[in-house]
């Protein structure tokens, strides 16, 4: 599921058709399983999980009774595990879990866990401007906090150099996470961080994974990646270490 779930976020954002290192056997189970229903054509059966590829997974979900982020194309555990069935075992689970409150914030568990150890790491608080579920409730963001694994974290009374140490941090533990400025739209200086591999995340979020992966700002603009370089990891990955 790890990789297959990675390769939905990141071969939509391709210019070309590159796949995703270590998920082509994965994705291929899942497309041929799509295949037998009808709901993918055969020429795509190829282990790259474009956006054909997700509209097609989009589509099955739909067929089980799910919508909004639910039916947003991204695998999760019940929709994989029930395509699968009689054809393959979904292993390396990824799940958000439940909602919870942060603050007047709302997070799922897995998001909770990761601020959490970024914090421990910081030896500081982290304070919230914006959580997730969040449905139109910011024009600005684009519709990135409509689901889960997405926060704005407020960077007041914080240096330059301590804002970059914060987004390093978040990236560490699995964040897709950028210093945002008021120079680059609408809102206050903040950081933006996205829970990669979230399977609760907006189809706005799980772009600007894919875009994080392949080296850009996660913006409209699709710019050059202008925070701190480190290897990409999930969250599971941090933890495995």
């Amino acid at each position: 599921m790890a990789a297959t779930v990675k390769a939905a976020q990141i071969d939509p954002r391709r210019d070309d058709s590159t796949l995703t290192p270590g998920a082509k056997a994965s994705v291929l189970l899942v497309e041929e399983a799509l295949r037998d229903r009808n709901l993918l054509d055969a020429k795509w059966v190829d282990g790259y999980f474009g956006t054909t590829t997700i509209t097609a997974f989009a589509d099955y979900q739909k067929s089980l009774g799910y919508s909004g982020i639910d039916a947003s194309g991204l695998p999760g555990k019940t929709s994989l595990t029930k395509l699968g069935t009689g054809r393959f075992t979904v292993n390396h689970i990824i799940g958000p879990g439940t909602r919870v409150s942060v603050g007047d914030a709302v997070v799922n568990t897995r998001t909770q866990s990761m601020l959490a150890e970024a914090e421990r790491l910081l030896g500081r608080d982290l304070a919230l401007d914006q959580g997730s579920y969040n449905p139109g409730g910011d024009p600005t963001s684009a519709g990135t906090h409509d689901g889960g694994g997405v926060v704005d974290i407020s960077v007041e009374g914080m240096s330059a150099a301590t804002r970059t140490y914060v987004a390093r941090t978040l990236r560490r533990v699995g964040f897709a996470a950028w210093v945002r400025s008021p120079e680059q739209g609408d809102w206050p200086w903040h950081i933006h961080a996205v829970a990669i591999s979230d399977t609760d995340l907006a189809a706005q979020a799980q772009h600007q994974v894919g875009d994080y992966y392949l080296g850009l700002n996660g913006l409209a603009n699709r710019g050059p990646d202008d925070g701190p370089r480190l290897t990409i990891r999930t969250w599971e990955e941090y933890r495995l270490g």
